[in-house]
């Protein structure tokens, strides 16, 4: 029961951060969040150095919770993706399909080779030598922007529309593509197997084309039982089934519960919303989903901030989180602007739209579960645990890009609006 306990009182302390930056700071909600957790974080490890706190209790009893593998990855991530996909516009995401597949595919690989190449030179020069393949792993599970992260921060932004569904749109499905770019690099890093291209397409089919289909035959069967009751309740609890049975199907199945979740969620939020609910069920639909989301926005955001007392920090680990900050700047902007090459030939686009998909790609706690997914003793680099070095430049990149990325997105999007939106015709061939 400590772990409930520890469980209930992080939640009331995450709402009560809220709470206080409402009344107090007015920043973007995750953003005083996790700022809070990681001044909490320095506080308590200070006072443990200083012998006045028994640091190794409060570790042991956050250790449980702040396993995000498992946390996040099978359980509170289901909720969180569905609660954001309710709100995707359909016909504004097939609008955009083109911008978003070369974003999901094409920019995921891109980042995911140059972040692999250039942390594989640096860590060449400073002499700490580490095979490419590892690098490679690096790179994927640090590309693919978060889509937790991007909906948390984008959420009351109101960015222009063509460029807020490319951010949301690209957050959302690049999940299972990333995921299982990951899953092929883990196979050849850790496993020594030979990927082959039907192993890959295997692969991708199950999760990815799975995780699709699974979510259309969730959505729809939902969508049926929803419109056939007028009963409000009973309309909202059989939507809170759906990312909890649903996404636990999904692991049982062995496919993306992530895609299922997305997908699930475009068809509740574009068809059942307007078939299945009444005006009044359709508010309430919108307040639950969005106090859920907030309730465990914060709880998450508390728990990146909090991991900061999990990890003992040395002098080098400091620069490698620098560097691993650059490098994956370098990477997004490269992964947004060779897509864009070709893109901008076929139709106009926003003035900042590039500006606003570099700096909104944030990475978050689904980068965090899949480092710390990693084996621990496979791999060492001078005595080193290779799995602790790529946790804490993945940790180091999760902040910046939470705390400063997304507390200065904010006046590049009320630029942004300043602008009209472009004619999105596709020009003929």
């Amino acid at each position: 029961m400590e772990v409930y306990y520890t469980f209930c009182f992080l939640g009331a302390v995450s709402v009560f951060l809220a709470f206080l930056n409402q009344r107090i700071l007015r920043a973007q909600t995750t953003i005083a969040i996790t700022t809070g957790a990681l001044v909490l974080s320095l506080v308590v490890t200070g006072l443990g150095k200083l012998g006045l706190v028994e640091l190794r209790t409060w570790v042991d009893q956050l250790l449980p919770l702040l396993n995000l593998q498992d946390i996040l990855l099978k359980g509170m991530l289901g909720f969180l993706l569905f609660a954001g996909s309710l709100h995707i516009d359909l016909l504004e995401l097939r609008n955009q399909k083109l911008e978003i597949s070369l974003l999901v595919i094409v920019g995921t690989l891109i980042s995911t080779f140059v972040v692999g190449a250039l942390l594989y030179w640096l860590l060449l020069i400073i002499n700490m030598p580490v095979a490419f393949v590892y690098c490679l792993l690096f790179g994927a599970l640090i590309s693919p922007t978060d889509p937790i992260a991007v909906l948390a921060i984008m959420k009351n932004l109101k960015a222009p529309e063509q460029v807020s569904i490319q951010v949301e749109g690209e957050s959302l499905f690049n999940d299972g593509f990333g995921i299982v770019l990951f899953t092929v690099i883990y196979a050849l890093a850790f496993e020594g197997s030979q990927p082959t291209v039907p192993a890959v397409a295997e692969l991708f089919a199950t999760e990815a084309l799975g995780g699709t289909l699974l979510g259309l035959v969730i959505g729809g069967i939902f969508h049926w039982l929803i419109c056939s009751t007028d009963d409000h309740s009973l309309e909202l609890l059989l939507t809170l089934a759906i990312p909890s049975a649903g996404f636990s199907l999904a692991h049982i199945l062995g496919v993306s519960g992530a895609l299922a979740m997305v997908v699930s969620g475009i068809i509740i939020g574009n068809f059942t919303r307007e078939r299945g609910f009444s005006r009044v069920s359709q508010h309430e639909l919108d307040n639950f989903w969005s106090i859920t989301e907030d309730f465990l926005n914060g709880l998450l955001f508390l728990l990146v901030g909090l991991f900061l007392i999990t990890i003992d920090l040395r002098p080098l680990d400091y620069l490698l989180m620098a560097a691993g900050i650059i490098i994956v700047l370098l990477a997004r902007v490269l992964a947004v602007g060779v897509p864009f090459l070709y893109l901008k030939s076929r139709r106009n686009y926003h003035p900042y739209t590039g500006r606003i998909l570099i700096w909104g790609g944030l990475r978050g706690s689904l980068a965090l579960a899949l480092a710390m997914s990693l084996p621990a003793g496979s791999a060492f680099v001078q005595g080193q645990d290779l799995r602790y070095l790529w946790v804490v430049m993945t940790y180091g990149v999760v902040l910046f890009s939470i705390v400063v990325q997304g507390s200065t997105i904010a006046p590049l999007i009320r630029r942004s609006r300043e602008f009209a939106e472009p004619e999105s015709t596709v020009q003929s061939s």
